[in-house]
């Protein structure tokens, strides 16, 4: 059977992904510092930190890895303003998103075969912004040069791809206005990321690309009325 690590797997986007996988065939473990999703391997590990990675691993016990998800990372894209930013707040960013799927794609890929495929996700903040989200916005652009890097330098036997998820929720109290502003007639949800990935996992002639999951929402013009 394939086998597959999720970082960030206890989260909204990272509970979908996991439960896609496994009702896909695939053995799925979940690497996060939160509790873990029901059924499943859960192992709580801090992707900032290569002592915790190692020992994430060695916990797993896998000798081999067919699909590394690098998903994990601080969900909250707003912070100070950029005069106010302190440093480690920006690092605190970057680190969770950006070094992190550094080092787990480091230590996931010497039990990678030909035949493996890693997926980065990065966001629609990569390509637009709103005020005062620049470390997010650094740390998901970052992960799209990562990706192309990675897919060059682990290309044929690996691939390498992101995702960039647009609004993605499952809250009861969204408006009729936020549906609406989507092409696609609604916010996105968990399982629409997950189906992404799933796709990718199959698609043998796909690499060092973002695929843009959004609903349609970074195609559409917006004026001021």
């Amino acid at each position: 059977m394939k086998r597959a690590i999720v970082t960030g797997g206890a989260g909204l986007i990272g509970r979908g992904i996991c439960a896609a996988l496994a009702d896909a065939g695939w053995v799925v473990a979940s690497f996060d510092l939160a509790d873990g999703p029901e059924g499943g391997r859960h192992i709580h590990c801090d992707v900032t930190d290569e002592v915790s990675i190692t020992a994430a691993f060695a916990l797993l016990e896998w000798d081999r890895v067919d699909l590394l998800v690098n998903n994990a990372g601080i969900a909250a894209p707003e912070g100070a303003p950029i005069a106010e930013l302190s440093t480690w707040d920006w690092r605190r960013v970057i680190d969770s998103h950006l070094t992190g799927a550094f080092l787990m794609t480091r230590a996931a890929v010497p039990r990678m075969d030909a035949g493996s495929a890693i997926v980065n996700m990065a966001s629609t903040r990569a390509f637009m912004s709103e005020p005062n989200t620049e470390a997010y916005a650094a740390a998901k652009g970052g992960l799209v040069a990562l990706t192309h890097a990675l897919a060059v330098s682990l290309g044929p036997d690996i691939r390498v791809n992101a995702i960039a998820p647009g609004w993605i929720s499952e809250a009861s109290d969204l408006r009729e206005a936020d549906h609406a502003q989507h092409p696609a007639g609604r916010v996105g949800r968990p399982e629409d990321i997950a189906q992404a990935v799933v796709y990718l996992t199959e698609a043998a002639f796909m690499t060092g690309q973002v695929l843009t999951v959004d609903g349609g929402m970074t195609r559409k013009m917006v004026y001021v009325e």
